[in-house]
């Protein structure tokens, strides 16, 4: 388990910066920086400020991986692609059922190549 990866995946799905985090813990983000990318391990007073600052139970960062029924969850998104996905699911995040189907279908018609 890579504590500083878990981290950094739950910040992107919340569409969180080191600074937002910072700011809501009082912990460096050159600290953050170093714990995300492996160099130091954060104690357990530690991971509950981030969790907090994350607005998330502790032990989201130590639940099982795995799914229920035993398949495989989908591979590991890139920072790129989590900052992608993290816009995206905050302008979206008031549309009706309508207009997610609308931009799904646009999505999709971009991502076709053409023939």
């Amino acid at each position: 388990m890579n504590i500083g990866q878990t981290i950094r995946n739950f910040r992107l799905q919340k569409g969180l910066s080191q600074g937002d985090i910072e700011k809501r813990t009082g912990l460096l983000r050159c600290y953050l920086s170093r714990v995300e990318n492996g160099h130091t391990i954060p104690s357990l007073d530690t991971l509950a400020k981030i969790a907090g600052a994350m607005e998330m139970p502790l032990a989201r960062f130590f639940a099982d991986t795995a799914a229920p029924n035993g398949t495989k969850h989908l591979p590991q998104l890139s920072e790129d692609e989590m900052r992608f996905l993290s816009q995206v699911r905050k302008y979206t995040v008031g549309l009706n059922e309508s207009d997610r189907k609308l931009v799904l279908a646009m999505v999709k018609k971009i991502a076709t190549p053409s023939r």
